[in-house]
């Protein structure tokens, strides 16, 4: 895939086996700090792929000027296929768009998406989506005014950052691992109406970084079939659930890549992530002096759900329990968490947990009319329970 904008700029693939510093160079001239003095890198243990890696479909294009080869901006792109409960589509997603400050307002930006557009619907993508932090003005314009995506929903970030000693679930309250054959049953039945729900979640549940799926609710009710063998889609485990119950899995970043807030004076080189440093940075600063100078990587809580009168106080001592879990992986220190701005269970994360709501979901069908009656997806708010994709953090 090359491309040439007005024969200065080459758009093409990736090459991992030259281009790996030159992406590194471009992510650190794009990298900005809260104040002055101040930054923060995610390394991504050499791998510039990591954040779509584990897609089937993926691919990250690079721009690269064409008189003396110098690479100006990267885009990841990857292909999903998602389940609406009713039916599946095919839809490609956006990430990691970056052009080096002294090469913007050039169409370079532009030029990157066009072409990310053309690799996804070639790979049959119905819809492409994508998420843009709030505040980034230039990214908002580019996408919304310029290529015609629309919002989708919003979204809120929680964290909690671990700190000792850490309150346990009152003792009322059970908390048991299901095995991923429950789990993956459980998220079907419950994200199978109107939520963008990955249709492989099996795949997402048994991948390694996924360190499982957790229920709570009340000791004094019993789960029919939670003890079941693996491979068990018994029906009653599915719908003669507790009156009150409540769901999530954990997700680890540690062994993917770490964060590190630093110094801006000359020291080792690290790769970054827009993303991530982005979500994560701004809920942090108030916690630098810990952890200047210290990688470290956090839990990322996806498939938050619940039912009943009580959920509430189920997912309270859930958020406790994945505190604990937190504890006991090497670096990690801090639990995360991104739901819909309308999502019920919201209010049920502990109060003292830090938020940043800064992320919004755009979205534009590229195949067919979006006239179509059927074309719902650019019609109608998703703001409750959406399901998070963790390999997207």
């Amino acid at each position: 895939m090359d491309t040439y904008i007005e024969n200065k700029v080459l758009i093409r693939e990736f090459n991992e086996d030259r281009d790996v510093e030159a992406i590194e160079k471009l992510e650190r001239s794009c990298e900005v700090g809260y104040r002055k003095g101040i930054s923060i890198s995610t390394n991504m243990m050499g791998d510039p792929l990591c954040r779509i890696r584990l897609y089937q479909t993926h691919v990250m294009l690079i721009a690269e000027l064409v008189e003396n080869r110098e690479l100006v901006g990267v885009v990841r792109g990857c292909m999903k296929h998602v389940g609406t409960g009713k039916t599946h589509m095919n839809m490609g997603c956006i990430l990691g768009l970056r052009v080096s400050p002294k090469h913007r307002r050039m169409g370079i930006g532009l030029k990157l998406v066009e072409s990310m557009e053309s690799w996804a619907i070639k790979n049959g993508a119905e819809y492409i989506y994508l998420a843009i932090e709030a505040n980034n003005v230039a990214s908002t314009n580019l996408f919304v005014l310029k290529c015609n995506y629309i919002k989708l929903s919003s979204l809120v970030i929680l964290i909690q950052p671990i700190s000792f000693p850490i309150r346990h679930p009152p003792q009322e309250v059970r908390i048991e691992k299901l095995n991923p054959y429950q789990a993956i049953s459980l998220y079907k039945s419950r994200f199978g109406g109107e939520s963008l729900c990955p249709a492989d979640i099996d795949v997402i549940l048994k991948e390694k970084l996924s360190l499982g799926t957790w229920v709570s609710f009340f000791g004094e009710e019993e789960w029919i079939g939670l003890h079941g063998k693996d491979g068990n889609h018994d029906d009653e485990f599915i719908h003669k659930t507790p009156s009150s119950w409540a769901m999530v899995s954990v997700w680890s970043t540690c062994a993917t890549y770490k964060l590190q807030i630093r110094r801006a004076y000359p020291c080792k080189c690290f790769h970054t992530l827009s993303h991530a440093r982005a979500k994560v940075f701004p809920c942090l600063k108030m916690q630098t002096r810990d952890l200047l100078e210290k990688p470290f990587g956090f839990l990322f809580l996806y498939g938050i759900h619940g039912e009943g009168q009580k959920v509430g106080e189920l997912m309270k001592s859930l958020w406790r329990f994945t505190c604990n879990l937190a504890g006991n992986v090497e670096d990690c220190k801090a639990i995360i968490t991104e739901l819909g701005v309308s999502d019920p269970l919201k209010g049920h994360v502990p109060q003292g947990t830090m938020s940043c709501i800064d992320d919004i979901w755009y979205l534009k069908r590229v195949r067919g009319s979006s006239s179509d009656e059927d074309d719902r997806w650019t019609k109608m708010p998703h703001e409750e329970h959406l399901f998070v994709d963790p390999r997207d953090f």
